[in-house]
């Protein structure tokens, strides 16, 4: 066993990112300013956008999205019950009702066909969760919401960097939602980044991302006037600090180099699991990249003499940090007492939550941590198998 606990997740900082955050404070602007702007160009760059906004979460990002593409009270936005609290949480921020679609058993995704099953007249937004940073299907899902005219809006929280059939998350819809959580693939502590095509959605985005102001501080600063500002539509407080900002950019230019790290540990994981006949490795298609947030492996309940929950418990009883995603949220309080809605819906979600455990993988990893995680979930299952 481990002499101490391996976290299930932790950020990948070294000094590059150190001497950049650094600079930034001894800069004197620590707010919204060149840094944010070198990171929003960067990073629309690296994923294949027009326009790229920081904000200060991907929850942010959402709730601009929804209120860029006009979403608004009495509206349905369809989603995924198999996701985390933000997903669903911004679209009653709209004051629109989430409506569920039930996910495909082998990816976890969004379904699109239980998608087409529950569009209505009311229905304004698919938002698409590419749930642990393997993208959803987009081939089905964009000409359902072109056929019905509504908008797509990505949830890409866990997607950097990934690629669908050769295009880079984060070019594909009318917005992509990226979160740079301390967690992620990528990290500026809190942040995240609203990405798309659309110059004039990108501009009011922009604007409402700072109380709807028509200039932020970074502009008017260059301005005869500074002082002068008009407010043009109610906003929100959503931009990303030059600090964040710093952060940013140098874990950027580390991000193809950290999800290989990545997808090195996913593939080990696969070896070590991927003939046991008591768990299911995850699924990634040949003309996929995966950004590898995640690795989701799924207990064969009906193989094993024991359930999820012992099994994270007796990891953890061996040091090694493990999770669960997610609690499908049509399982949670809120949405029952809401929505009406109850365990027994969406069958796909509920059972596979039931028999998932995500192992750690992240590019902090050395070789000795993941011999560790196979060594014990190897000697776990050998235990309990039926």
């Amino acid at each position: 066993m481990r002499p101490a606990m391996l976290p299930f997740a932790l950020p990948h900082i070294d000094g590059s990112d150190e001497s950049g955050v650094l600079e930034t404070l001894r800069s004197g602007w620590l707010t919204t300013g060149p840094q944010t702007k070198a990171f929003e160009q960067e990073f629309a760059t690296a994923v294949g956008a027009e326009h790229a906004i920081a904000v200060n979460s991907c929850t942010a990002a959402l709730e601009l999205a929804l209120a860029v593409a006009d979403v608004h009270e009495g509206d349905e936005v369809i989603t995924s019950p198999y996701t985390f609290a933000a997903t669903a949480e911004v679209i009653r921020r709209r004051n629109a009702r989430p409506v569920f679609a039930d996910i495909n058993r082998r990816t976890l995704n969004i379904d699109p066909a239980c998608v087409e099953e529950v569009i209505t007249p009311r229905t304004k937004a698919i938002v698409p969760v590419h749930i642990g940073g393997l993208p959803a299907d987009m081939d089905a899902l964009l000409p359902i919401a072109e056929r019905h005219g509504i908008r797509v809006i990505e949830d890409a929280a866990h997607a950097f960097p990934a690629s669908y059939r050769g295009r880079r998350i984060g070019s594909l819809s009318d917005f992509t939602c990226f979160s740079f959580y301390a967690t992620k693939t990528m990290t500026t502590g809190e942040g995240g980044m609203l990405c798309t095509n659309d110059t004039a959605a990108a501009e009011r985005a922009r604007r409402l991302a700072l109380h709807g102001i028509s200039n932020d501080a970074w502009r008017r600063n260059a301005a005869a006037d500074p002082w002068r500002y008009e407010i043009v539509e109610a906003g929100y407080k959503s931009n990303m600090s030059d600090i964040a900002a710093a952060l940013g950019r140098s874990q950027l230019r580390r991000g193809g180099e950290m999800r290989d790290r990545r997808r090195q540990i996913a593939e080990a994981y696969d070896k070590a699991f991927g003939e046991r006949d008591t768990v299911e490795t995850p699924y990634c298609p040949p003309d996929v990249e995966h950004s590898w947030h995640l690795y989701t492996l799924r207990l064969r309940p009906e193989r094993l003499d024991v359930g999820r929950d012992e099994v994270i418990r007796e990891l953890r009883a061996c040091n090694i940090g493990t999770s669960v995603h997610f609690i499908p949220l049509h399982h949670h309080r809120y949405y029952q007492e809401a929505f009406g809605y109850d365990c027994s819906q969406f069958p796909v979600a509920s059972s596979e939550y039931q028999r998932e455990v995500s192992l750690p993988i992240y590019s902090k990893m050395t070789d000795g941590d993941v011999q560790d995680v196979i060594d014990a979930v190897s000697t776990l299952l050998d235990a309990h198998t039926l």
